[in-house]
């Protein structure tokens, strides 16, 4: 019997990877739920699944909560500046656990990428090849999702406003990537492995514009503007600078090609095509 556990069981990428764990067949109770709110996940605890108190920032909590854990899925924490603390807490608390191998969900080419997000994953990756614990890691490439908060300001102004270009994004659904993850946790072979996750086909951002047409039934464009006009644009809606920044930063990267890949890893651990922008956007939407 193996006991597979996820921190930040609570949030989506979280629950969707528990989720498909009992979907693959793995026994809810050989499944252990890291919280730090165990009312949170209280449909996971009806299903049969351990809920235990776990806080990235607090490393008294993690000895108990990772007892007896044989496989652990790292969900990268979401407080961006504290990773690194937090993720090392996780990664000695493991090690000192008697934990065999641990699943990390990373950034794409964290080792070598532009990207603003990266260096905390890069910190990360070295952390964890330190431990001498087993590890798989899983470059995450960007969640659909990430899209969909803005709908109905991009529906109002009929147009997504952005400084990205034509670059590419191989984007998949949260769901998708998370179940990939399960797989990772599950399946042998995957120890001291890194995947370069993402969907495909890839998109431009006038493809994401015309997903979101058809999905809504109005007709929203892309308009690209340079850098600083973005900025501009953003601080003008209410957005701080630093926010502004970060936000044109992203899409710098993309236009740069830092959020694309043609690996084909994530369809190989799912064992099948990934979800289409085009079915992601409207089953979001419905």
């Amino acid at each position: 019997m193996t006991t597979y556990a996820v921190t930040g069981a609570s949030g989506p990428f979280g629950h969707h990877a528990i989720t498909a764990l009992v979907e693959a067949g793995v026994p809810a109770s050989d499944i252990v739920a890291l919280v730090r709110t165990p009312s949170k996940v209280q449909d996971l605890a009806d299903l049969g699944v351990q809920v235990r108190v776990a806080d990235y920032s607090d490393a008294a909590t993690l000895p108990d909560a990772l007892a007896g854990v044989d496989t652990l899925l790292l969900v990268s924490g979401s407080e961006v500046g504290q990773r690194v603390p937090q993720h090392t807490n996780v990664i000695d608390a493991a090690k000192a656990a008697g934990v065999s191998r641990i699943v990390y969900t990373s950034a794409p080419r964290a080792d070598t990428t532009e990207l603003v997000l990266a260096p905390e994953h890069k910190a990360t990756e070295e952390a964890l090849r330190a431990s001498g614990v087993a590890f798989t890691i899983l470059r995450n490439g960007w969640y659909i999702e990430n899209y969909l908060g803005q709908v109905e300001q991009y529906r109002a102004t009929g147009e997504i406003v952005g400084a990205a270009g034509d670059g590419l994004v191989s984007g998949a659904p949260r769901a998708d990537f998370a179940e990939a993850a399960a797989a990772a946790l599950v399946q042998p072979g995957h120890e001291n492995a890194v995947y370069e996750l993402g969907g495909a086909p890839a998109f431009t951002m006038t493809d994401l514009a015309a997903a979101l047409s058809a999905a809504t039934g109005t007709t929203i464009v892309y308009r690209d503007v340079t850098p600083d006009e973005l900025v501009a644009t953003l601080e003008g809606a209410g957005l701080d600078s630093g926010t502004a920044g970060f936000v044109t930063a992203l899409d710098v990267a993309t236009k740069r090609g830092d959020l694309f890949t043609d690996s084909g890893d994530l369809q190989r651990l799912l064992g099948r095509e990934s979800t289409p922008l085009a079915d992601a956007i409207a089953a979001a939407l419905r």
